[in-house]
């Protein structure tokens, strides 16, 4: 049977912490501060989710309540915030989460469902934030990204979370004139893309490590490199549904360049079923693609398989466990 990892991350409240794969794993949340917890519903006031989010000091955030939190605008969060959603069932609509210009979160256990409004993302990264860990979120329905990661955001870890009925479902770079956004690096794994029709992702310029994640029945290509970027795919699942093709290379020009260039994408070990279709472009010989070990010693990693694939489907998105235990004092 296949295995996750951190699997010990809900032995007690603020294990959580420091605990993501990849580039996202210096990320500590609201570790140095006390427990927030959420005890009503409503979009702003005491005991709101906002208005933990925009305190200034680090929290961790939980949740007394299950149910439903209709945002009418971007709710965004500043440094040093964990909105851990563990214990209870919390589910974000009308609009989305926006991390702007902060560092150290971690998201962890909720639904976005149903953001509406011309660019409204399920969780926006931008500008200039880092240090982020998206753990074990459930994503569908919302007019623009389900996650999108632009403006030179970088250091951030997407995990165990599933992707569904949707579009456009993940950008990373937002526009080739935007060049501060070489410096983008993206770990995704262990996440469900279920049926979402395209971007799982899409990159401009950044660097990106896919590993252990099920893709199947995309509508139009399951990864995009556009300009410059690298896209590290390793022991995925690919598997195809009417639309066959998994790989695309869009050309576009650096807004410092001359010339249109597409990405790359290097694939080591993923599985391709029901005729999905691999077509795997190198940049050019005078660069190199970037190796995970080159900013990362270890990973969970594992063949792709039936097996995982069987995981994948039970354990990416929200789960009903329970609470974990405070080892600490907390306050509101």
């Amino acid at each position: 049977m296949a295995s996750l990892p951190y699997s010990d991350v809900d032995s007690h409240l603020k294990a959580l912490a420091g605990q993501a794969e990849g580039f996202g794993r210096f990320s500590v949340g609201g570790l140095h501060g006390p427990v927030y917890h959420v005890t009503n519903l409503a979009d702003d006031g005491p005991g709101s989710l906002r208005d933990g989010c925009r305190r200034k000091e680090p929290l961790w955030i939980v949740f007394e309540v299950s149910g439903m939190i209709h945002l009418s605008s971007y709710l965004s969060l500043s440094s040093y915030k964990t909105v851990d959603g563990r214990g209870h069932r919390i589910k974000i609509t009308g609009k989305g989460l926006r991390l702007k210009e902060c560092e150290h979160i971690i998201i962890c256990n909720l639904e976005f469902e149903g953001g509406r409004g011309h660019d409204v993302d399920g969780i926006q990264i931008k500008p200039n934030s880092r240090h982020i860990w998206i753990d074990r979120c459930s994503l569908c329905d919302y007019d623009d990204g389900l996650i999108d990661i632009t403006r030179q955001s970088t250091d951030i870890t997407i995990s165990r979370c599933y992707f569904t009925r949707h579009d456009k479902t993940m950008l990373i770079g937002a526009d080739p004139s935007h060049i501060g956004d070489r410096c983008i690096r993206v770990t995704i794994h262990h996440c469900f893309f279920d049926g979402t029709r395209q971007r799982q992702p899409r990159v401009r310029f950044g660097k990106v490590h896919l590993y252990n994640n099920y893709t199947r029945g995309w509508g139009i290509y399951a990864v995009c490199a556009s300009v410059e970027s690298q896209v590290y795919s390793q022991c995925n699942i690919y598997e195809a549904g009417e639309k066959k093709k998994t790989f695309e290379y869009y050309t576009e020009k650096a807004a410092d360049k001359d010339e249109k260039i597409s990405g790359s994408i290097i694939s080591e070990g993923d599985l391709f079923l029901n005729g999905a279709q691999a077509s795997i472009r190198s940049i050019e010989k005078e660069e190199s693609i970037f190796h995970p070990s080159d900013f990362y010693p270890t990973w969970t990693l594992e063949l792709a398989s039936d097996s995982l694939k069987a995981v994948l489907q039970i354990c990416a998105g929200w789960q009903s466990i329970n609470m974990p235990a405070e080892q600490v004092g907390s306050s509101t």
